[in-house]
């Protein structure tokens, strides 16, 4: 699939200005809706290129929202595998004016690390998101889940990576 020509029948949904009644949907949900299956079914070719194409949007957190569930999606399918590492790298480049959604990669790219005993810095778990603390706490090795249970950024964080631990520890 082409971008422009995937993406072309969207413009209808944001020339000129539009009234929604009660039964219709906003236009911008439409284009939501809209760039989720468009992104659920790019070719991994074109996937860069229709990113970038949606990051175009004049509205900017609803295309990065989109955007966003696009990458989680794509990242839990593919940290596992060596796959992810240019994967990784292609969509850094494609949201590099984004810095919320680079932020999110360096966060899997950290989770992946983390998961599979590559090289990481406690301090870089510490200093992430709570989605990534949480994400670690729920599902680490114990070396995890004994820093998330002394300095997690949040009680609900703390008291998730102390269960997972003492389960850990229980095995």
């Amino acid at each position: 699939m082409r971008v422009g020509v995937g993406l072309r029948w969207l413009t209808a949904l944001t020339e000129g200005p539009r009234e929604s009644t009660p039964q219709e949907e906003p236009a911008e949900h439409l284009r939501f809706w809209a760039y989720l299956s468009t992104l659920e079914q790019v070719s991994d070719a074109d996937e860069a290129d229709v990113v970038r194409e949606v990051l175009t949007d004049p509205d900017h957190a609803m295309a990065q929202t989109a955007v966003l569930r696009h990458l989680d999606r794509r990242a839990t399918d593919l940290h596992p595998q060596p796959a992810y590492v240019p994967w990784a790298e292609m969509m850094t480049r494609a949201t590099t004016r984004c810095p919320f959604l680079t932020q999110r990669l360096r966060e899997w790219s950290l989770f992946r690390a983390v998961t599979f005993g590559q090289p990481w810095r406690p301090d870089a778990l510490l200093a992430s998101s709570d989605w990534l603390q949480l994400k670690a706490a729920e599902a680490s090795n114990a070396a995890v889940l004994e820093i998330l249970a002394d300095g997690g950024r949040t009680k609900r964080i703390r008291n998730t990576a102390r269960t997972n631990l003492r389960q850990h520890g229980s095995s």
